[in-house]
């Protein structure tokens, strides 16, 4: 306690580090409860509210352990932020406790020069613009010592391209490879396995859960300590790696992988060229069986749809056709035995999902603009990331600003099994009470009435004039959003920011830079966006953020709990929409200096009884149902 004291005191490591450090009496505690729970191996679920400092309170005990420590945030962005901002300053600080941190990323972060050199000297042509980036890339790769793809500027993170210069677990010839002494993926892997701290992610750590070929597997039976942020967000993930989902990319990039072999090795085959071809027709088909609307749904769609399921019954036996063919070719090279591999793989999984009959499994669908996905996922996960952590005999601990609904950790502590877990909580250092407003207007639509968006447009545009635009506005649908861009358009004197028009990063930039922005956002930016400072000084939320009813995984798992005896509304339902909701008012105050006002549109906040929970589980902010409090709090700032 004493070394933690000092280290985070007023005149401490840390204040000589950081310009302006003040020391938080919350951060000491839960940095003191982390040390704890590491010196005595035990599992500690900590929720930390925005402004505690928590990234510090966790790495700082951990590095202190001088155990091998793993941690996992929930996005990449995430983890550069960890790897290059905060860890440079803890090492700063901790001048005493030399250590080594790394970071690990999933292979398609890495450049693969096999692949780039396929790609350049491949006999399919490319367009302009595609040959233009793959000339960047080239020139990129012959210097770059870590070979992240984050590192190219101006080639986009999710342009198509990267597939012709980075691997994946299908398509990778390990040490069958002729640059394997020179792979970037394994150096990073052998970095991370000698480092005292691994930055991973969540979907990095999953994979290795479900024994996929990640390389991940190396480093975790290693770990003393393993920490989990933004922990609210595993059991999703963790639900989906541990499934089964077959795309139609998958399907498509294994044909396209194919016929470039054939080119190369195999120009004598000719059934092995039309095979691969007819496959990429048959994804085509299947895509275009589904219709043209984007959609997620039941697996009795497919089988109740004769049109899907004579499609879906053609790609199952183009895809055994083109297996066969590779496995004769399979001999030529090691390019056609990979393919061969993961056709195989392809065809058995395509078997499991179709004929699968287990109750155990939710078997579902969704397209998308040019693809689609079959998916098989558990029911639960909980018994399985029990036995998981029980495997690996480390301290495990889980933190983020929303794990508990009204101070009980019960969803969260179900949902992965974390019974025995000790469980913490400290509340967010910012004043709510005179740093923000809770509005929420009289007269509010009912969330099923036709013209919801447009009523409650109405009563937002005051509050975004009193606010001088500078605002969120969160919906749960993109439909919503949509018809609110189209109604705003013209009628407010405020830049107006939509998502999808730009990609999430340019916006967020765009919006900071502007000052007085408008931005009309759904899912994404409902969490992991920090916007400091006036900028963002009003959220307003459309409407209490409950999954559809519709979404096939969410109708599977409430059908589950309900035969159990229980009820899905309240143990389910509920408590997810509460840590969403959580997570979206979490934007608007993100430092001791911020100001701003919270608008909520859904009445039944009020009207329904329930409401209380979700009211319980916000920051005590001052509440107001007058849009002249508004104004007043807008003009105090002003003044």
């Amino acid at each position: 306690m004493a070394e933690l004291a000092d280290i985070f005191g007023d005149a401490g490591a840390l204040a000589e580090a950081i310009p302006g450090y003040a020391p938080r009496a919350a951060q000491i505690e839960m940095a003191q409860a982390i040390a704890d729970a590491i010196s005595a191996g035990q599992h500690l679920i900590a929720e930390a509210g925005t402004g505690t400092g928590k990234t510090f309170a966790y790495l700082i005990p951990a590095i202190l352990s001088r155990k091998k420590v793993i941690v996992s945030t929930g996005t990449k962005n995430l983890q550069d932020q960890l790897f290059n901002k905060d860890i440079p300053v803890i090492r700063k600080a901790l001048t005493r406790t030399p250590f080594k941190a790394s970071l690990l990323k999933g292979r398609a972060n890495y450049l693969c020069t096999y692949r780039l050199d396929q790609a350049l000297n491949s006999a399919f042509g490319y367009s302009q613009e595609d040959a233009a980036a793959l000339a960047k890339i080239h020139a990129w790769g012959k210097r770059t010592k870590a070979g992240d793809v984050s590192e190219v500027a101006d080639v986009q993170d999710g342009d198509p391209i990267w597939f012709h210069a980075t691997s994946t677990a299908d398509n990778c010839l390990g040490q069958e490879c002729p640059d394997y002494a020179d792979c970037f993926l394994v150096k990073a892997r052998k970095q991370a396995q000698e480092s005292d701290v691994v930055v991973v992610n969540h979907h990095l750590l999953c994979a290795d859960w479900s024994i996929r070929e990640t390389g991940f597997g190396e480093l975790l039976p290693d770990a003393e300590v393993v920490i989990i942020d933004e922990a609210h967000q595993l059991a999703d993930t963790a639900s989906n790696f541990l499934g089964v989902t077959i795309s139609g990319k998958q399907l498509t990039d294994l044909a396209d992988d194919a016929l470039a072999e054939y080119f190369t090795d195999a120009k004598d085959m000719p059934d092995l060229r039309t095979a691969c071809e007819d496959l990429q027709h048959e994804v085509k088909d299947m895509r275009l069986a589904f219709g043209l609307e984007l959609r997620r749904g039941d697996w009795q769609d497919i089988e109740t749809n004769p049109k899907i399921a004579g499609a879906l019954e053609s790609l199952q036996k183009q895809l055994a056709r083109l297996t066969d063919q590779l496995e004769r070719a399979s001999v030529r090279s090691k390019g056609l035995e990979s393919c061969f591999d993961r056709a195989e793989a392809l065809d058995v999984q395509l078997e499991t999902l179709i004929n699968d009959r287990d109750g155990q499994w939710i078997k579902w669908y969704e397209t998308y603009n040019k693809s689609f996905t079959l998916s098989r996922t558990p029911l639960d996960i909980a018994k399985e990331f029990r036995g998981f952590m029980a495997r690996h005999k480390a301290a495990w601990i889980f933190t983020s600003a929303t794990l508990s609904v009204a101070n009980n950790f019960a969803h969260f502590s179900r949902s992965l099994g974390l019974g025995g877990a000790d469980s913490r909580s400290w509340e967010s250092p910012f004043d709510y009470p005179n740093q923000a407003l809770f509005y929420h207007p009289k007269g509010l639509p009912q969330p099923n009435d036709q013209d919801f968006t447009d009523k409650i447009v109405e009563f937002a545009l005051p509050v975004l004039e009193a606010s001088r635009g500078r605002a969120f506005f969160l919906f749960t649908s993109h439909r919503a959003l949509q018809r609110a861009a189209q109604l705003l358009d013209g009628r407010i004197d405020h830049p107006l920011l939509v998502q999808g028009t730009r990609s999430k990063a340019a916006l967020l930039d765009q919006f900071k830079e502007l000052g007085n922005a408008v931005l009309l956002a759904t899912a994404s930016f409902w969490e992991g966006v920090d916007v400091r400072g006036d900028a963002l000084s009003c959220v307003i939320i459309d409407k209490l953020p409950f999954a559809s009813p519709g979404d096939p995984v969410l109708k599977a798992r409430m059908s589950a709990i309900e035969k159990q005896g229980r009820n899905p509304f309240f143990e389910h339902q509920l408590p997810s929409a509460i840590i969403m909701l959580r997570q979206g008012i979490g934007r608007l105050i993100r430092d001791v200096n911020d100001r701003g006002v919270l608008m909520v549109c859904d009445p039944r906040l009020l009207k329904r009884s329930y409401g209380q929970m979700f009211l319980d589980s916000v920051p005590a902010m001052r509440r107001s149902r007058d849009i002249e409090d508004v104004r007043r709090f807008f003009n105090e700032v002003s003044d």
